[in-house]
């Protein structure tokens, strides 16, 4: 089984390895959190968060782990459920608060990037329909690339599980994205009931 830090490395030689397995993979952990919570900020914060807990557990990686990318997304997976359920209590707390006055956010200026935001905000509100358990499967084989095997080994489950999550997820997915069309043709259709031929000249 290959090792991916020194058998008896001194600290030093631990922090060397450990740096090169952060730039390879951290790319891939940043990607997977973005797509996750569609909030670039809070995505550097599981980042952070993810790398500090693997530090923690880098002694796994002298014979335990057997793909360290999968390792550390099952970390990142982790930290995102720990996320979400401090957001909820977050909000809660935020609930029991008067309202503030709204403050204009100046922070989407450019065009791109704002389809960007909207594109990834709408599959952050698809995926949030799915079970937790299929979301996570969904977001590590589909966006992150991970195959059953290594997706089954960062959520410690098994190969079937994944994949009965994962025909479940698209299933879903597909009913969704179904759902979103009509509702989007309806309303289309009815701006043009409303305005048959436009302003005449």
């Amino acid at each position: 089984m290959e090792s991916f830090l020194p058998g008896e490395g001194s600290h030093a030689e631990d922090r060397e390895a450990f740096g090169a397995l952060f730039d390879e993979h951290v790319h891939a952990v940043f990607a997977h959190a973005v797509r996750t919570t569609g909030d670039r900020a809070l995505a550097d914060d599981v980042v952070s968060l993810t790398f500090l807990e693997a530090w923690r557990l880098r002694d796994k990686l002298r014979g335990e782990v057997l793909h360290p990318g999968a390792w550390l997304l099952g970390i990142a997976a982790n930290v995102l459920r720990n996320t979400a359920r401090a957001a909820r209590r977050h909000r809660a707390a935020l609930s029991r608060m008067p309202p503030r006055e709204p403050v204009p956010d100046f922070a989407e200026e450019l065009v791109g990037r704002m389809a960007d935001a909207e594109a990834l905000a709408a599959a952050v509100r698809a995926l949030a329909r799915l079970r937790r358990g299929e979301r996570e499967v969904f977001a590590l084989v589909v966006w992150s690339g991970l195959g059953y095997a290594e997706a089954a080994e960062a959520l410690g489950v098994p190969v079937g599980t994944v994949r009965s999550r994962l025909s479940r997820a698209r299933e879903k997915l597909r009913r969704s994205v179904a759902a979103e069309q009509r509702t989007v043709r309806s309303d289309a259709g009815g701006r043009a009931a409303a305005h048959p031929q436009g302003r005449q000249q």
